[in-house]
């Protein structure tokens, strides 16, 4: 009973994942929007757009699943479904805190305690103290060398151009 349980969950989780874009739905920067991302890093991850072009930045760096934890968390604060809640909790467990993914994210032996506490009875805040110390190791360690990289150096050049060109 327990191996169908676990073997159609795996199944529905595998489905869901194939139905996860690989960059959110956003509108085109303005060249006052790209600007604004090197001023504060609130500014980029508020943005669809910055996330999507600092996503593609930590693809770089092999720490993409960073912005993906960073992204599964906020729609798990967004549910209010208690199933919906339980299913996604685990599946955000499975992919980014357990020790066998080949996602897993870098957290302190604290805070994955805390999470492992949190999981007996999930909720849709159960990865907040992962979810902030992930979004300070890419605002410490991340942002800066994103700033300086070609990726965002080029598209500030071309929204640059095509802004004053219009």
């Amino acid at each position: 009973m327990n191996e169908d349980r676990e073997r159609a969950w795996r199944a529905s989780r595998e489905t869901k994942l194939e139905t996860i874009p690989n960059c959110e739905a956003c509108a085109k920067p303005t060249a006052e929007e790209v600007r604004g991302w090197a001023q504060s890093f609130d500014k980029l991850m508020k943005s669809p757009a910055g996330r999507n072009v600092f996503r593609e930045f930590l693809r770089t760096e092999y720490s993409e699943e960073n912005m993906l934890f960073w992204l599964a968390c906020e729609e798990l604060k967004g549910e209010c479904n208690k199933h919906s809640i339980d299913e996604k909790a685990r599946v955000i467990y499975e992919d980014y805190i357990s020790i066998l993914s080949p996602k897993e994210v870098s957290l302190d032996s604290r805070v994955r305690e805390v999470i492992n506490r949190k999981m007996q009875e999930p909720s849709s805040h159960t990865f907040d103290d992962a979810q902030l110390q992930i979004y300070t190791l890419m605002h410490r360690d991340s942002y800066p060398r994103f700033l300086n990289s070609a990726i965002y150096k080029a598209l500030l050049q071309s929204v640059s151009r095509a802004a004053s060109e219009a």
